[in-house]
């Protein structure tokens, strides 16, 4: 489902993009722009640039760039969709979807969030003021949940009653049962998806609730963890505990910390750590990876590395690659439970994130600490162990780097412990070479240069200078394209939208700069060095060509020379620049 493109156009001449974004920082007018200091990065003298009139903003500190939709997108962490409604909300613009039926959809799950909202109230207030929570009140004192972090998180109770929930939302019986609330028995009669549970409301990323993991109070009946059923607004392969109040904190540390249970991450925030969040009952999947990688770009794992297994490193090195990842292992104490140390020693707690090591660090470590170093049998079971793990990694540099160190800590020849690794790895071994990562794009220069320049012109000031140039004198290939897109397109927001991220990127940013340059003067400062290049090539292709052939190259080669003089000659470079553009635009057959 998308949103029809006259309302997304329509939702950015709408949108008051100094308003949108002074609701992050102060800006103030400084000419015909607005500045200020950068969201998204801390600095102390602004850097942070903002054309009213286009619509776009641009960071000449950190780089970042865009118009409104791509602001909310990056400081609310929505998608595409969701930064244009937010945006549809604030300028009062109605939207109409593409797919039939998708506002339906839409309202449809909005109805069920708003059952699981008042689901959450009504339970957390049943564990606040109900007699019968006096037992989930006492177990969650025991596990150190005072009062206030309970109201914090919101955790509820589900009394040990059949309908005691469907009994006070009267939800129709679709609502009832879409919305993973309860369901409808044998005798046809509405029961509770949870009973005799503490719960603890699970939010997506936006702070919307969408459903609940139960935990069963000791010696209760059934199993000890249960979680919502999938529905239309719950997908707990997509779905992280505790993001929704963790994106700030994790966007400013620029890391992550993956737990495995409720009280986990509840445990990190009362050791001062608000960037912890968990699985909800599931593994964490690569649909997790990619939500996480919108807040941060280092990943924590706050759970046993080595139960993890080879399957789940194997995982972990392809994120890594794929998604521009670093993955950490938190150096916990063997068997503590994170939720309890974050009670008993927080100290503790935050000193194994803050001496987090990489993940294939951490499990070969552990592997030479707890093997037998003392006989030469021992060593060499202990380092067959660590190379297991270390074959898992794809990258033949890192693994060698690996091998290094078991062949110091087992006291063995580094060119057999390397014959070992390779051998195994080779033959199957191992985990199989993923292939070498891609550069980056390339980006072009864009310090000041008269190809800059012309791009400036050609924002701001565009009749002026697109008579007289033509895309051939950029010698960047992304300032051609750009400036082709620019002589071509109505408007930037059309050229953002044909030209992909580069171009983007670099008519953002000219998007907040002006250029006082005379357009004559640039133009000409492009046609000499373009000129140049002309005659140089005219003078190779002149030695080897036949005598006929001679004579025509050098009368070509005399009046590019005589034109190259004129363009230098301010008085004339009006008169040379025209014949220029006419000489360009001839057949190669027909030109002088």
């Amino acid at each position: 489902m998308g949103i029809v493109d006259e309302d997304i156009g329509r939702v950015r001449e709408a949108s008051d993009i100094v308003a949108v974004i002074s609701q992050y920082t102060q800006l103030r007018r400084v000419g015909r722009r607005f500045q200020g200091l950068c969201p998204f990065h801390a600095e102390k003298s602004p850097s942070f640039s903002v054309n009213a009139e286009e619509g776009l903003y641009y960071c000449f500190g950190c780089g970042v760039s865009g118009d409104a939709i791509t602001f909310v997108r990056e400081k609310e962490h929505l998608d595409f969709v969701g930064s244009v409604e937010w945006l549809a909300n604030k300028a009062g613009v109605t939207l109409h979807y593409t797919e039939s039926g998708g506002g339906e959809d839409r309202r449809r799950k909005a109805k069920l969030q708003e059952a699981i909202a008042r689901a959450v109230e009504w339970y957390h207030e049943r564990l606040l003021t109900g007699e019968d929570a006096g037992a989930a009140r006492s177990y969650l004192r025991r596990r150190g949940l005072e009062g206030d972090t309970v109201r914090r998180f919101q955790v509820g109770w589900a009394p040990d009653e059949w309908d005691a929930l469907a009994r006070s939302l009267k939800l129709s019986d679709k609502d009832l049962t879409d919305s993973g609330l309860g369901f409808v028995n044998r005798r046809g009669r509405q029961q509770d998806a949870f009973r005799n549970r503490v719960l603890f409301p699970v939010f997506d990323a936006q702070g919307t609730a969408v459903g609940f993991g139960g935990r069963i109070l000791p010696g209760g009946d059934g199993p000890k963890y249960k979680n919502s059923s999938e529905s239309a607004v719950y997908a707990k392969s997509r779905l992280l505990y505790g993001l929704n109040w963790a994106k700030a904190e994790v966007v400013e540390a620029d890391e992550v910390v993956v737990c495995e249970g409720y009280t986990d991450v509840i445990g990190f925030a009362s050791a001062g750590l608000g960037r912890a969040v968990a699985t909800c009952g599931t593994a964490l999947t690569e649909e997790h990876v990619k939500l996480l990688r919108r807040f941060a770009r280092r990943v924590v794992l706050a759970f046993d590395a080595d139960a993890a297994g080879q399957n789940a490193a194997a995982r972990f090195y392809e994120w890594e690659r794929t998604h521009d990842l670093d993955v950490a292992v938190a150096d916990l104490p063997p068997g503590v439970d994170p939720g309890d140390l974050g009670q008993s020693d927080p100290e503790r707690l935050v000193a194994a994130v803050t001496g987090a090591r990489p993940f294939l660090e951490f499990r070969v470590e552990r592997a030479l600490a707890t093997g037998d170093l003392g006989s030469v049998e021992g060593r060499a079971r202990t380092a067959e162990t660590a190379l297991d793990m270390i074959r898992e990694h794809p990258d033949p540099l890192v693994r060698d780097q690996y091998a290094i160190t078991v062949a110091t800590r087992c006291r063995l020849e580094l060119d057999l412990v390397r014959a070992q690794l390779e051998q195994r790895s080779a033959s199957g071994g191992g985990g199989t070479a993923a292939p070498p990562r891609l550069s980056p794009p390339r980006r072009s220069d864009l310090r000041d240069s008269p190809e800059l320049e012309a791009l400036k012109l050609a924002v701001h000031r565009k009749d002026e200078i697109v008579g007289l140039l033509v895309p051939e004198l950029f010698g960047d290939e992304l300032c051609a394209i750009t400036y082709e897109l620019l002589q071509e397109c109505a408007s930037l927001h059309e050229v953002i939208g044909r030209g992909g991220p580069e171009v983007a990127e670099v008519v953002q940013r000219l998007s907040v700069e002006e250029s006082q340059a005379e357009p004559i003067d640039v133009a000409a400062r492009l046609w000499e060095p373009y000129l140049e290049h002309l005659m140089a090539e005219a003078a190779i292709a002149m030695s080897a060509a036949e005598p006929a052939r001679q004579i025509e190259i050098a009368r070509e080669h005399t009046w590019l020379r005589l034109k190259l003089e004129d363009v230098r000659e301010s008085s004339r470079q009006a008169g040379a620049i025209a014949d220029l553009l006419a000489w360009v635009g001839e057949p190669a057959e027909d030109r002088t």
